[in-house]
């Protein structure tokens, strides 16, 4: 047989307009090469929308992609990932369902201590699956679960989750391999890598989801795999632009315009992503002293496609502050009011707020995963994210 492996599509997740339209043009050009690769079936393993309830505009163009491969009579097999999963188990993935266009093989039951999952049978083929979830919260579940075999059939297990093999140094759980029900194929999505161990396998992303991955994928890809071949993976790249990437350590930022400016135009970029990260210690000046509105105008003008900057790492030198101290208890209180009056900005009113954030205290119970996340969303709600 022949059939995709495709993961991590994510869909309506970059709010750039010209990084999203990239991230459609990818998944357009996924669906015209499986179309003309002739393939059993296609399998997507989570996330293709960046949220349960995507705006509308994301929905036409996706079903307007999936018709073709209905039309091409390419059956899709599918589970929710960690961004197109809700708790009520109720997304967009069952719109899609019920058009006819794909089929959710999460099929399970719960029997004592185990998860029993139901085959999703096609010719000569049982595909088996299993949601991912927010904070990894699939991992617990995944150790119980088992497979209602298929006797004399190939086996397609399709995760969503983080597998021992493949974490690295990352600080999170991960499903332990050995521990996972006997399969001959695992189709995995949820890391962004390009990734092989044994069967075991993530093609990553089909468009890069943020500027790390612009810098390191550059561009989105998937896989065929035909059985019938010794060499049975097919790595197809999805290159619609290329990247530039510029990491340009600034000193002075009352010259940091015109020497960004100068190394763009050291290079060709016309009609290319630019990634221009920017770092240093500030010596002289403040970051807002950087006309990027300028810089931006200079790669218009050269052609470029997107201009997208990352300046985490441009810091300035840290202020030591002289205080006199009346009361302990309000040294917090004083710190902040010397620091705002010294850094005028809108930010600072901003900052008691974060401080009761981080200062909230884990719950009995409460898995150190979800109380991070659970920090982390305060945080954005109060700057607005």
């Amino acid at each position: 047989m022949k059939f995709a492996h495709i993961a991590d599509v994510h869909l309506g997740g970059w709010k750039q307009e010209p990084l999203q339209d990239l991230n459609f043009q990818s998944f357009k050009k996924l669906v015209e090469t499986c179309i003309n690769s002739k393939l059993d079936f296609l399998l997507f393993a989570g996330d293709l929308f960046d949220s349960p309830y995507p705006r509308i505009e994301i929905l036409k163009e996706t079903f307007a992609e999936f018709k073709k491969l209905k039309d091409a009579k390419i059956p899709c097999f599918i589970i929710a990932g960690s961004h197109d999963y809700s708790v009520s188990g109720k997304t967009f993935l069952d719109v899609l369902e019920k058009a006819g266009f794909c089929k959710n093989v999460a099929n399970f039951e719960e029997k004592e201590e185990a998860i029993i999952l139901n085959p999703t049978i096609y010719q000569n083929v049982a595909i088996y699956g299993y949601p991912g979830k927010k904070s990894g919260l699939e991992i617990p579940d995944l150790r119980k679960i088992k497979l209602n075999d298929a006797p004399g059939m190939f086996k397609i297990f399709m995760l969503h989750t983080t597998i021992d093999k493949a974490k690295g140094t990352l600080p999170i759980d991960a499903i332990e391999t050995d521990l996972l029900p006997s399969a001959d194929y695992y189709a995995l999505g949820h890391l962004h890598i390009d990734f092989q161990y044994k069967n075991f396998v993530y093609p990553g992303p089909v468009f890069p989801n943020n500027f790390k991955e612009l810098e390191d994928l550059t561009h989105g890809s998937f896989y065929i795999v035909d059985t019938e071949m010794n060499n049975s993976l097919q790595k197809i790249k999805l290159k619609i632009k290329e990247v530039e990437s510029f990491d340009i350590e600034i000193k002075n930022a009352v010259t940091a315009t015109e020497q960004i400016i100068s190394c763009l135009d050291k290079k060709n970029i016309e009609d290319k992503i630019v990634l221009l990260r920017i770092h240093g210690e500030l010596e002289n000046g403040k970051n807002s002293d950087i006309k990027f509105s300028q810089i931006e105008e200079f790669a218009k003008q050269k052609n470029a496609y997107f201009l997208l900057r990352n300046t985490h790492d441009l810091k300035t030198k840290e202020l030591e502050l002289e205080i006199e101290i009346k009361d302990a208890e309000n040294i917090e209180d004083e710190t902040i009011k010397i620091y705002s009056e010294k850094n005028p900005s809108d930010f600072n009113d901003l900052i008691p707020e974060l401080i009761n954030t981080l200062s909230i205290e884990k719950q009995e119970g409460e898995k150190t995963a979800v109380f991070e996340n659970r920090i982390l969303e305060n945080a954005k709600k109060i700057l607005g994210f």
